[in-house]
């Protein structure tokens, strides 16, 4: 991570991070610094730093924000999207940036994140999805694939496992998208776009975690996990002009979904400008 970034948008104090050696959401965390630093730095798009604020719930994913150094709340297990609504709903003129995992947004806070995503809330949810708990000891996450081990699958996940990003498309979000760790360039782009986006923005960022799946799963070191990544997961003008044969058992990432949906908290002043209105009548 280069030295200017560090310095401009990480709490130098809270340094070196928790994470294992390995762990992709150190690189998810960059990438949501880069894509800040962007887009505060272009002078046509006129963002400012103290407008961003940054809502993780409890994780491994959601110790980013307190290292992020911005406007920030960590909030209990799940609950991210829930506390981003409320700061939304009380100056929606914020960037409101929630960083949550896959078992704390689509496990504990899914009903928040189906909520959110049908009401389109002007949120930009930046999932790690690692497809494992990570923390708190390698328990199966609704992302771990099927037939998968972990701790609490010890021969194989028999759950299907959900598909973050098409959920959120399903549940009338405006824009959904997924990422990687590996397509570092291509993640920071789509989450640019993420943000820019009015409505409810969901972008599904494939990690690793070579200490409990990678691990479990013999899926070989993080360096292992990356290259898996690099074969596997199919950036979208890449993915589309492949054989249609060669597109078996890969991935695709980048933008899935737009859509012109009204935002929930225009809609909700609507509402009240309309009553007031009544009122002085």
């Amino acid at each position: 991570m280069p030295s200017d970034l560090i310095h401009q948008y990480m709490r130098i104090d809270h340094l070196p991070q928790m994470w294992c050696p390995g762990c992709g959401n150190g690189v998810i965390m960059r990438d949501v610094a880069v894509a800040i630093q962007e887009l505060i730095e272009d002078p046509d798009l006129h963002f400012n730093r103290e407008d961003f604020v940054i809502v993780s719930g409890i994780g491994c994913s959601s110790r980013a924000a307190g290292y992020l150094d911005f406007n920030s709340i960590h909030t209990t297990h799940g609950r991210a999207i829930a506390f981003a609504t409320g700061i939304k709903f009380a100056n929606p003129k914020l960037h409101v940036i929630v960083l949550t995992g896959d078992g704390d947004c689509s496990a504990i806070g899914g009903n928040h994140l189906i909520h959110a995503a049908r009401r389109n809330m002007g949120l930009t949810v930046i999932a790690f999805n690692n497809n494992i708990y990570g923390m708190t000891g390698g328990q199966y996450s609704p992302t771990t694939p099927n037939g998968e081990r972990a701790t609490t699958a010890p021969y194989g996940n028999v759950d299907r496992p959900f598909d973050i990003a098409n959920l959120a498309t399903g549940a009338g979000a405006s824009f959904s998208a997924r990422g990687d760790v590996f397509h570092a360039r291509e993640t920071i782009d789509i989450i640019k776009q993420a943000i820019q986006h009015k409505g409810f923005s969901l972008v599904d960022v494939y990690s690793v975690c070579p200490t409990y799946y990678g691990r479990k799963n013999r899926k070989g070191d993080a360096v292992d996990m990356l290259k898996w990544q690099r074969e596997n997961l199919i950036p979208t003008a890449r993915y589309y002009s492949m054989p249609e044969g060669e597109r078996a058992g890969k991935k695709l990432i980048g933008i899935l979904s737009i859509n012109d949906y009204p935002e929930y908290t225009e809609e909700y002043a609507k509402v009240v400008d309309a009553v007031r209105k009544k009122g002085k009548g």
